[in-house]
């Protein structure tokens, strides 16, 4: 679907360009794809990186374009707007990955009808990893979120929502999830440590587990409760370790964790 459409990006920073190298890499050919990006130390760096054009000036990168996907950093996305807002055709899909930047706020920098689908994808896109979850403004044409699929889908797995509410969920959960991921892996490794293993092994011991075990949940189908079952034989080390896990409460923590998250990012979806 993606062939044939020229692809804007307003801003160059790390998911920019995993998106930039995902769609490279699903075929979309260089010069279909652009890049407004003010920091002038950057715009020869990605130009040379990626073969693609980068410019400056929004005005040398917009017009024309199917997509514009809108990768600046919340608070300025006013900013933007306003001066992209103007030069934008009615007809290009405005795609905002822009967290906590309220539909609302988009559709208020651009002309009345103008197709914007919300986007939060979270930093394993950095290696086609990712997990992006859409929410489409109201009335826009089912053609319009095809496309936002296929653009997501470049840099991995995509859902979507009905009520923009949840994208705060989402951006607690998933957005955020990585973070915690590392966390809890950095303990493993400690842990490991604490039992007399050399430190190289113990981090690699603890990122194979974590994605071992990740790739079982995902491919087998089964429920998380299942799988742990499976591992824990009656009386033996695995029950032992989930019996303490039990007596520290970490799946209150990790419940409280996702839900401090969810209450923040609510709090700076609302407008100012």
């Amino acid at each position: 679907m993606l062939t044939n459409k020229t692809i804007t990006f307003i801003g160059g920073g790390n998911m920019a360009q995993a998106l930039v190298n995902g769609l490279l890499n699903s075929g979309v050919v260089p010069g279909n794809i652009k890049i407004c990006e003010p920091d002038v130390s950057k715009q020869s760096l990605l130009s040379k990186q990626y073969g693609v054009m980068v410019s400056g000036e929004a005005k040398d990168v917009i017009p024309g374009a199917d997509v514009v996907l809108l990768a600046v950093k919340p608070g300025v996305v006013p900013l933007v707007l306003a001066e992209v807002g103007s030069i934008l055709s009615i007809d290009s899909l405005l795609i905002s990955i822009a967290a906590g930047v309220s539909m609302a706020t988009l559709a208020s920098g651009v002309a009345a009808g103008q197709p914007l689908v919300r986007v939060m994808p979270n930093t394993p896109a950095l290696i086609g990893a990712g997990i992006s979850v859409l929410y489409g403004a109201k009335g826009i044409e089912e053609s319009k979120m095809e496309l936002a699929r296929h653009v997501m889908a470049a840099v991995g797995d995509v859902d979507e929502v009905s009520d923009e509410g949840l994208l705060d969920g989402v951006t607690a959960l998933s957005g955020s999830g990585p973070a915690y991921v590392y966390l809890i892996a950095e303990a493993l490794s400690d842990g490991g440590v604490s039992c007399g293993l050399p430190r190289n092994l113990a981090d690699k011991l603890a990122v194979k587990t974590l994605i071992g075990a990740a790739r079982l949940l995902d491919e087998s189908g089964e429920h998380a409760g299942v799988l742990k079952n499976q591992v824990t034989s009656p009386g033996g080390t695995t029950i032992a370790a989930v019996a303490q896990l039990e007596k520290g409460g970490v799946r209150g923590v990790l419940m409280d964790a996702v839900n401090a998250a969810w209450q923040r990012s609510i709090e700076l979806s609302k407008p100012v």
